[in-house]
């Protein structure tokens, strides 16, 4: 569902164009949809107000928490389920942040990466990514969303882009705490400049050599780092916030002397930010995290040669949620009664009689 939808449905109910954001500005924020007579904002026609009831099933069926996990850093991933039982992950991020899901998978195949293993199953709308934001409201304030979960948002541009134009005006997000997380996509450049909401980019480079790129990221567009750098930085210039270049550290791979002389020809004077993100380990694939003292060191160096860095642990490790593993350990635990345990913590629905 798409959040043109539900304006149409506001709209066939004699909702004016006041009245929808007032509804939807409610439901962004994680409240009931009409929170009751207010000098604020107009009354609702009676018609609207007759259909909230109707309304709210269907908002709240968009994305409802299935199970939530929460990390000894203060984060807590959630398992986020659909209204057609597929499932994404959340992640409530410290500092009033949260990370949100665009795919039901992931085209891109990362190969240390648990989401695109079993390819793209689907789509996210637009309404269902906003529901993933008013789940965490109802828990906790967020002013920061990053578009950083399962799937590639530039594979699904039309919805995060609604999403995004949405979050920045009725859902009251600032424009630069809105991250637009991808591997790179030209329509990623031509699309981001053209709206009022101009959010901030997040640029996953993880090598500087084209070759290891291929093989890192199999399906991504065969742009050359220094093209994606080249694009990335007039962005930047454009909108005012640096570039956030993303680099999920592995052992062995992409932490060499080679790599770092990599990342000061391409960066140095750029207005950027290298996040140095150790890997988050996944029993069964060969990749590994390396040593923290060693990441540490490598970002040292890069910040001692003009690369602002900052080493950063990806949220909420100690569960082992990271990259699709959430959503994969708890489908499986649920299929199988054999399989690893997982710590779940289960959430009623507004008016649930929880004295049993």
């Amino acid at each position: 569902m798409r959040i043109e939808h539900i304006r149409q449905f506001l709209s066939e109910r004699g909702a004016k164009p006041g009245h929808q954001e007032r509804v939807l500005r409610a439901w962004a924020q994680g409240l009931a949809l009409d929170p009751g007579p207010s000098r604020r904002g107009p009354a609702l026609p009676q018609a609207v107000l007759e259909a909230l009831p109707e309304l709210t099933r269907i908002v709240d069926g968009l994305a409802t928490v299935h199970s939530e996990h929460p990390g000894e850093d203060g984060s807590a991933r959630m398992l986020v389920a659909l209204q057609d039982g597929q499932t994404v992950e959340s992640v409530l991020l410290p500092r009033d942040g949260l990370c949100v899901s665009s795919q039901v998978g992931c085209a891109v195949g990362c190969v240390f990466c648990m989401t695109g293993r079993d390819g793209l199953l689907r789509q996210v709308g637009s309404a269902e990514i906003v529901a993933q934001v008013a789940q965490a409201r109802r828990r906790r304030p967020v002013k920061k969303v990053v578009f950083m979960g399962m799937g590639e948002p530039s594979h699904n541009l039309e919805n995060v882009w609604e999403a995004i134009q949405f979050l920045g005006t009725t859902g009251g997000i600032g424009h630069k705490n809105l991250v637009f997380s991808t591997v790179g996509d030209p329509r990623v450049f031509e699309r981001l400049p053209q709206g009022p909401v101009k959010p901030a980019l997040a640029l996953s480079l993880h090598t500087t050599r084209a070759d290891l790129r291929a093989d890192l990221l199999p399906k991504a567009p065969r742009l050359s780092p220094e093209w994606l750098v080249a694009e990335a930085e007039a962005y930047a210039r454009a909108t005012g916030y640096p570039v956030q270049y993303q680099w999920t550290l592995l052992d062995g791979i992409n932490d060499t002397p080679e790599e770092l002389d990599g990342i000061v020809r391409l960066l140095a004077g750029k207005y950027a930010i290298m996040n140095m993100i150790p890997y988050n380990d996944i029993p069964d694939l060969p990749y590994r995290r390396p040593a923290w003292e060693k990441a540490a060191d490598i970002a040292r160096q890069l910040h001692r040669r003009g690369i602002l860095t900052k080493l950063r642990n990806s949220a909420g490790q100690d569960v082992d949620g990271g990259c699709g593993q959430l959503r994969a350990r708890v489908l499986g635990a649920e299929n199988d009664p054999t399989a690893r345990p997982v710590r779940i913590m289960k959430y009623a629905q507004p008016g649930t009689d929880l004295s049993e």
